[in-house]
């Protein structure tokens, strides 16, 4: 199975869409380095949109609360976005749900970098 990724910029937030399974691997190096490069291109406020991701496993889940670890160190902010049954469930079950501001909508998404809005 494939994996992509593929960013956009909308209203100063870089949102990436994601496609395939997060797993251990090129997939989970690819994700690393994607999100590490805007970091050093200064782009701090991410989504990550999740919609076509239909697995994720251990080392995947991990390199999400690294990637939302560096983002916050570098002072910046990572949410994810339309999160799949299987990946919310994953989520769930290691309680990291409470961890990650996830959101439902592109909108919602892109706003909640709005200090007024997300008052």
């Amino acid at each position: 199975m494939s994996f992509d990724i593929t960013a956009r910029e909308v209203s100063h937030v870089t949102i990436l869409d994601v496609n395939g399974r997060i797993t251990l691997g090129h997939e989970t190096e690819r994700l690393r380095d994607t999100i590490r490069s805007l970091i050093a291109a200064g782009k701090k406020k991410i989504v990550l949109n999740l919609e076509q991701v239909d697995f994720i496993d251990s080392s995947g889940v991990g390199e999400l609360v690294s990637s939302f670890t560096a983002v916050r160190n570098a002072g910046g902010d990572l949410k994810l976005l339309n999160l799949s049954k299987k990946v919310h469930d994953i989520l769930n079950v290691t309680k990291l749900y409470t961890v990650f501001d996830i959101k439902d909508d592109e909108f919602t998404a892109v706003k909640s970098f709005d200090y007024f809005f997300a008052k």
